[in-house]
């Protein structure tokens, strides 16, 4: 029974660290961003949704439905006032604008971290479930939340993938990652672009964020692990490789769910950390990264 449940909830956790990983990878393939502020974004989403359904007795779908809504809106304020003033910024070297972009997140997200602690406490968040009630698998009691969560998180990434691979926005999209300087030449609008990446982002984010505070709960204390949880996802597959961090993201779920079992909660990253340090030594693109 134990080897069932760890099989479950395996499976539920690695498809929301894969569907928090798509996005990060995603943003950084096309315009070349690593967001900082991943975490916040998604903790920002999850107490919108608590806040929602707790304070204005709202149907859980309808919270979930504001909780993705704020954290598209947290994207657009990410890129707006702190990404692209310092890619067009003058005073800043080109040379250095990635590390002023980093910065500038990690800033950003720490301030978006105390502003939620110091309205809501750090104290963790829970959204009810967006579906009630119990089922048995294998001899083992299941919430068919849980089991709901995976499915709208893979029901996204498919989503995402016909976006980017059937529709013209989508070949934009794969456009800007290869060759964005082409792409401007032909007469393409980058801010555009990545307006649209970070509409996506946004989206992804907030939903993951959203169905995290209806299986293991949030706080604003969870923003820096989540964003450390997606970078290191991301670079376990490789950067700039969408299968390599959805297969990184079940790598990660399985080992920390082992971990958390057959061990301890509290050593539940430790893990996945040292492999991760291992990856890099041995293969420093990634499990599917490009050389």
């Amino acid at each position: 029974m134990l080897t069932v449940q760890i099989l479950i909830d395996g499976f539920a956790i690695s498809a929301l660290y894969g569907l928090g990983a798509v996005g990060f990878t995603l943003m950084f393939g096309v315009s070349g961003v690593l967001n900082l502020a991943h975490g916040a974004t998604m903790v920002v989403a999850a107490v919108t949704a608590w806040v929602v359904a707790g304070q204005y007795a709202a149907n859980p779908w309808v919270a979930a439905v504001a909780g993705t809504v704020a954290g598209v809106l947290t994207a657009f304020a990410t890129y707006l006032l702190v990404v692209r003033p310092i890619q067009r910024s003058s005073s800043v070297p080109a040379a250095e604008r990635e590390i002023f972009v980093l910065t500038g997140t990690l800033l950003w997200g720490i301030m978006i971290q105390e502003a939620v602690a110091y309205f809501y406490t750090d104290n963790p968040k829970t959204v009810r479930p967006l579906i009630a009630g119990i089922m048995q698998i294998g001899g083992v009691r299941t919430p068919i939340n849980e089991l709901l969560i995976a499915v709208i998180c893979w029901a996204v990434i498919g989503s995402l993938w016909l976006l980017v691979n059937r529709s013209k926005a989508g070949k934009v999209l794969l456009a800007a990652s290869i060759n964005p300087r082409a792409l401007s030449i032909l007469g393409f609008e980058l801010s555009r672009v990545y307006l649209l990446v970070w509409t996506i982002y946004g989206v992804l984010a907030g939903i993951a964020g959203v169905l995290l505070a209806t299986f293991l709960g949030a706080s604003s204390a969870q923003a820096s692990q989540l964003t450390a949880s997606a970078f290191s996802i991301v670079v376990l597959g490789g950067l700039g490789s969408v299968y390599g961090s959805l297969l990184a993201a079940y790598v990660v779920g399985y080992l920390e769910t082992l971990t958390a079992y057959l061990i301890s909660p509290t050593y539940r990253t430790v893990p996945a950390l040292v492999l991760l340090v291992l990856v890099v030594y041995v293969r420093p693109h990634g499990l599917l990264g490009r050389r």
